[in-house]
């Protein structure tokens, strides 16, 4: 007990540490939430005219702003990664490994950290999203539950960032990886546009992206716009299938992710 009472306020010290250097640079939430916002205000208004959301003719403001809301927890991939790769440069990683805190510490409080910085980026986003006319349809519980699963995606991303934090090391390579993951993830799912036009083995894929799970079980949740049905389970039931991805996502990245870290100070 008194172990884990200790681990315990070692992970508050170092979460404390950075959001006082978040205090410090609040770019860092900028970083965070620009990509997003001027998505927002860019595809909600150009091609709110042309794109077509077959299922139910709702807005087309209101079919992006779930898949905005997934855009932030990727786009939190490359800060943690920046994050971590500069503390092992600069050795600030070895000085807290060489203190008495258990090994899981130092990158559990750099998670909880960045999580608040997502939650802040969320609500910036939000904040956005209804002054463009985006509006929540469902219950106070549903919406409540829906932003819980976004930042739940968010941690799984910070923990992608992480480990790429530690396994690259190159700030300039970690920059083009981070941006290709942000592309591809969010373009290769139905963030922004439905998925029907879209060849078979192509669709399959970006169904089963995970982007597009929790994109689609926010608009369920907020009584958004959906998108069309197709008859697979990832469309039909994409709460389930959201919950089980980041379950496993996240049981999979963190024990990977410091078995790096116990490993890092050899290389």
């Amino acid at each position: 007990m008194s172990t884990a009472l200790t681990h315990g306020s070692d992970v508050l010290a170092l979460t404390g540490r950075h959001l006082r250097h978040l205090r410090r640079t609040p770019e860092k939430i900028i970083g965070v939430a620009l990509t997003p916002v001027a998505m927002v205000v860019i595809l909600g208004y150009l091609f709110a005219t042309v794109v077509e959301v077959k299922n139910s003719g709702g807005a087309y403001r209101e079919y992006i702003m779930a898949g905005v809301f997934a855009q932030v927890g990727l786009s939190c991939i490359g800060i943690t990664a920046i994050g971590v790769a500069g503390d092992l440069g600069k050795g600030l990683i070895d000085r807290f490994r060489s203190l008495p805190m258990g090994r899981a510490t130092v990158l559990v409080g750099h998670t909880l950290a960045d999580l608040v910085t997502a939650a802040m980026s969320i609500a910036v986003v939000a904040l956005t999203g209804l002054l463009v006319g985006w509006r929540v349809h469902g219950t106070v519980g549903e919406t409540v539950a829906g932003f819980a699963l976004l930042l739940v995606f968010a941690y799984a991303m910070l923990w992608v960032g992480a480990l790429l934090g530690m396994v690259m090391r190159n700030l300039e390579a970690i920059n083009g990886v981070a941006a290709l993951l942000l592309v591809l993830f969010s373009f290769l799912s139905s963030s922004f546009m439905p998925l029907t036009g879209l060849p078979g083995w192509l669709r399959a894929a970006a169904e089963w992206n995970p982007v597009s799970a929790v994109s689609e079980a926010c608009r369920q949740l907020w009584g958004n716009t959906g998108a069309a049905t197709s008859g697979s389970y990832p469309v039909e039931h994409p709460v389930i299938v959201s919950l089980i991805t980041l379950s496993v996502l996240i049981a999979v990245l963190v024990p990977l992710s410091l078995r790096v870290y116990r490993t890092s100070a050899a290389r």
